[in-house]
């Protein structure tokens, strides 16, 4: 894993929220619980309901990147922490060192897709060190009044004269390059330095099309304002927020698949409220949590639970169905994970594109 893929959250910008401290809380509260956070987990809506049921005050800190949040785990006393989102493909490399197992009998994952359980990076040795408890897509979103689900199916088809100056790239190398990867024949397990030259084909042709290359902010004001009508690397969490406002928003998966991201909750090791910081986590998966945090004010996704009380309205915005899910999981694959060698050269080309006119 690559530095610069320390977490989704610094990937997206969180849409611009920076390293803040919020707290929802109960007056005079029994117990508190201080958690390190992604901003969609300081929704009210999410918080509110376990501080009443637990009396009990949760501290919330937003920040960005795996990296940062080790960064304040270090500069803390061991136990002033209790509970981390975590990008899910950082667990392993810090799991034995930071987090407390959690007992698989204590959480509902016959209730999880099982694409999205991730086993094979969140459990260690047997032990289970975080759960998934958010997901989604990278894939394309649109304006659907400018251009159907079928013309913006597939990267190639955006290449064609008809986009030009109607697109907006994600300025995010690992999933983008990622897309095309999975675009031109090589599922992103596979990607090498081989097969970087289509991988950059594509892109160039992509980039020539392109209005501009932007961060998540950036890439979203240039849709909802119509500056473009395409975002190539975006999806439900760019476009699903903003459509109560302009349902014309909407995203696509790639028929040749999305790339898929998860991020997960842990317990930290030294944590001195491991039961109650249990509760927040059996909370965070419940139905009614699983809805509050999939629709949080910050960004959307898809809730990691099948049984998520989502209404028929949030459902098909978000296009959540079992079968739907089976479909797109089944297709799609995981961000990249470079050796240094490799990710240096997917740098080097990502700025190659960036570079060209």
């Amino acid at each position: 894993m690559s530095n610069e893929r320390s977490s989704f959250a610094a990937g997206w910008g969180m849409l611009a929220f920076s390293v803040s401290v919020l707290a929802f809380s109960p007056a005079q509260a029994a117990e508190e619980l201080n958690a390190l956070v992604w901003c969609d987990n300081t929704d009210p809506a999410l918080i509110e309901p376990f501080e009443k049921a637990n009396d009990a005050k949760v501290n919330l800190k937003v920040y960005e990147g795996t990296g940062a949040g080790l960064s304040i785990l270090d500069q803390s006393q061991p136990g002033d922490w209790d509970v981390m989102v975590i990008d899910s493909i950082d667990v392993q490399r810090i799991a034995q060192e930071r987090f407390l197992p959690l007992a698989d009998d204590s959480l509902p994952l016959a209730d999880q897709f099982a694409e999205v359980r991730m086993d094979d990076i969140l459990v260690l040795d047997g032990k289970r060190y975080a759960v998934t408890e958010k997901w989604g897509f990278n894939a394309i979103s649109y304006n659907s009044k400018a251009f159907s689900a079928e013309d913006v199916s597939t990267l190639e088809k955006l290449t064609d004269p008809k986009f030009k100056g109607r697109i907006a790239i994600y300025d995010y190398y690992l999933p983008v390059l990622g897309m095309a990867s999975v675009a031109t024949g090589t599922p992103t397990k596979d990607l090498s330095e081989a097969t970087l030259a289509p991988v950059k084909d594509l892109m160039l042709k992509l980039k020539a099309n392109s209005k501009l290359v932007g961060e998540v902010s950036a890439s979203q004001t240039a849709l909802a304002t119509g500056e473009v009508d395409v975002v190539v690397g975006a999806g439900e969490w760019v476009t699903a927020g903003l459509h109560a406002e302009n349902p014309d928003l909407d995203f696509v998966i790639p028929e040749e698949g999305g790339i898929l991201w998860t991020q997960s909750l842990a317990i930290l090791k030294d944590s001195k409220k491991a039961d109650l910081a249990l509760k927040f986590v059996q909370h965070v998966l419940s139905p009614e949590g699983q809805a509050a945090l999939a629709t949080s004010s910050c960004y959307w996704g898809m809730p990691a639970q099948k049984n998520a009380a989502l209404n028929d309205e949030q459902k098909a915005t978000l296009k959540f169905s079992s079968e739907q899910q089976a479909k797109d999981l089944a297709a799609s694959n995981r961000y990249p994970a470079p050796d240094a060698d490799l990710d240096k050269k997917m740098q080097d080309l990502w700025n190659d594109v960036l570079q060209a006119n």
